[in-house]
């Protein structure tokens, strides 16, 4: 489990412009931080063994033995140290000086990568001293203290499924990268040495390119970029350290720091390679890259990252921050009325006949109805919306049903199923006090019946109910509720359908209508197919039974998202839930999730159309080709 996990870091170090041996005490001592927070990797600034100000005296002699000194210094340092280090240091090769990350491992300096790209505009004249190290490849140097060192711009260096690229500065700003081409080559983990100056709002536009780069190359970027007292003659450096993964800014430091300082941050292996392993367009990019990259292996003697300390959200299809979350919910139910939209205008039909429970997801559709006759100017009493009371039905569900019809303006039915239940019963042959899934289903089918029929006598199309967790669960009744002409909630979670009736609630309801709006939020979930308790209330509560969606959609996220093995996802589970269940609560339920999602495919490879609104869809038609019989055996 712990190879699917690094802890890395990213470092801006006390420099002194031109004095090694002082720069050299710093570099250390953050190195040793790292360690203590059992970080595996760390990356310092552009030229941070000399800083990266020093000019002209880049051209001294003197400046370019000594910071070779340093680099042998920081070896013999590392000789027993289980972590990775890239620092920044002058190269003299072929009568050429390159501006280069120095890649230390246990004593031995494992390549050294050129600056591929050499500013010289605006404040920057970085070629008075340096040559571009663009286009080399697979050479090799030999310094004081080593000979045969790996020298190039395509070098990879690997630890099994961990791999290593690196660019500098400037490199990053470029119209081509070259993290692209080494992330296209399998490097997971890029790191930046840089000495970025600041200048007003350059820091978003530094924060964007990381992550943006992250995101295209699916893969873990950290830069670390020279600090306060780099700052000489005209410029000034802030020390901005950054790390990002797959888009996802993990963690930032404050800038403008005057101590060392170094971030650190779990990376995902597993997630990343998951991505890439999904994702064909980055596989079949891989022919554009104009190298093959020499990988370069090591060992770390361990992964133990001790303490895990990255954020797992326990509601991963629910934005945690509110404005962010209330877009989101505006964006997903605009997508879910225009998507339906379509459908009538392609069937030029004007009517919608839909199944009112006075639970979550039938409003939720409801509403999703209601928006887009307002957008087609289509009277709201083409809406047949038909409220079927059975054997479980409860007078607080029956109400809201009711007055959210009546507050809504729809063509209101009611329509009893007890009494054709009752008949198909005695047709079939089955006792009336048994209450097992036969008694449950003939409910769900004779709904289901129904709602079709009168569709079809109204000329009109009927729209499903059923969420994304629930088909993920198989949680419906096969022909039954499982069946619809559209269904418009077929790839929202559960956890985000409540989010979605709060939003129309709070921004686009009246106030009778929001108010019955709450009361269904406040009502537990249930099918309501049991007879109802001698008090009128629910007997059968669905999170009983098939345990918690909560759980649930962060089991379907972490498998579907990321591929993610049932003990990773146990592994997740445990960390984003530790003060809400029980690690044994939480095996059950995965167990649980594991055996339905396999043993139900059936029910999803017959699913009608719908709207994909996020990453995750199980349409036969798109995000999930699975196999009915495959076996569950080997996931659990």
């Amino acid at each position: 489990m712990q190879t699917s996990f690094i802890k890395v870091s990213a470092a801006c170090p006390i420099v002194d412009v031109a004095n090694m041996d002082f720069n050299l005490i710093n570099i250390q001592s953050c190195i040793n931080q790292a360690i203590d927070e059992r970080s595996k990797f760390i990356v310092f600034p552009e030229l941070c063994i000399t800083a990266y100000t020093c000019a002209d005296l880049f051209l001294q002699h003197e400046l370019i033995e000594k910071s070779h000194n340093a680099i042998k210094a920081l070896c013999e340092f590392s000789n027993s140290k289980d972590i990775l280090i890239a620092v920044g240091a002058p190269l003299h090769f072929n009568d050429c000086l390159y501006n280069c990350a120095y890649v230390i491992f246990k004593g031995k300096v494992l390549g050294i990568v050129p600056k591929s790209y050499i500013p010289n505009y605006s404040e920057f004249y970085e070629k008075r001293w340096f040559a571009e190290g663009l286009g080399i490849i697979n050479k090799t140097v030999n310094l004081s203290f080593a000979k045969g060192i790996p020298f190039g711009t395509n070098l990879l260096f690997t630890c099994g499924s961990i791999k290593f690229g690196f660019e500098v500065c400037e490199d990053l700003w470029v119209t081509i990268p070259p993290s692209s081409h080494l992330a296209l080559q399998g490097a997971n983990i890029i790191a930046n040495l840089s000495a970025s100056n600041e200048l007003v709002s350059k820091s978003d536009y530094r924060r964007s390119l990381v992550s943006s780069q992250s995101a295209r190359c699916m893969c873990s970027y950290l830069y670390a970029s020279s600090g306060v007292f780099e700052s000489s003659t005209d410029l000034l450096f802030s020390g901005h350290l950054l790390i990002s993964e797959n888009g996802l800014l993990l963690k930032e430091n404050h800038r403008f720091q005057r101590e060392n300082e170094i971030i650190t941050s779990i990376i995902d292996i597993g997630k990343l390679n998951s991505e890439r392993l999904k994702n064909t367009s980055f596989r079949n990019s891989n022919s554009i890259c104009p190298f093959e990259v020499w990988e370069i292996p090591f060992e770390f003697s361990n992964l133990d990252f001790g303490t895990f300390n990255r954020d797992i959200d326990k509601h991963p299809f629910v934005p945690s921050n509110q404005h962010q979350r209330e877009l989101r919910c505006k964006e997903i139910f605009n997508i879910q009325s225009s998507a339906l939209a379509k459908r009538f205008c392609h069937t030029k039909l004007n009517k919608a006949i839909v199944g009112i429970s006075g639970g979550l997801d039938s409003t939720l559709a409801l509403l999703v109805i209601i928006k887009t006759f307002d957008m087609l100017e289509i009277p709201r009493k083409n809406i047949i919306t038909i409220t079927m009371p059975g054997f479980g039905t409860t007078d607080r569900t029956y109400m809201n049903a009711i007055d959210l019809c009546k507050n809504l303006g729809t063509d209101l039915r009611e329509i009893n199923i007890v009494d054709a239940c009752l008949q198909h019963f005695k047709d079939i042959n089955h006792p009336i006090e048994i209450y097992d899934i036969t008694y449950e289903n003939v409910q769900a089918r004779e709904r289901t019946q129904i709602l079709m029929d009168i569709s079809n006598k109204e000329g009109g199309l009927l729209i499903g109910t059923g969420d994304l967790s629930e088909l993920a669960l198989g949680w419906c009744t096969y022909n039954g509720d499982h069946m619809s002409m559209y269904s418009v909630n077929c790839s929202i979670p559960k956890t985000l359908v409540r989010y979605l009736v709060k939003y129309v609630s709070d921004k686009e309801a009246s106030k009778e209508v929001s108010d019955i709006l709450l009361d269904i939020l406040d009502t537990p979930v249930s099918p309501e197919l049991l007879p109802k308790d001698k008090n009128g209330e629910i007997t059968q509560k669905t999170e009983d039974i098939v345990g918690p969606y909560e759980l649930h959609d962060f089991f379907l996220y972490y498998f579907m998202k990321q591929g993610a093995s049932p003990s990773k996802i146990l592994f997740l589970a445990k960390e984003a839930f530790k003060d809400d269940y029980a690690e044994d609560e939480i095996c059950k339920w995965l167990d649980k999730f594991i055996k339905r999602f396999f043993t139900q495919q059936f029910k999803r490879s017959a699913l009608p159309d719908g709207p994909k609104v996020g990453t995750i869809s199980v349409s036969p038609r798109g995000d999930l080709r699975m196999p009915s019989d495959a076996s569950f055996n080997s996931f659990i």
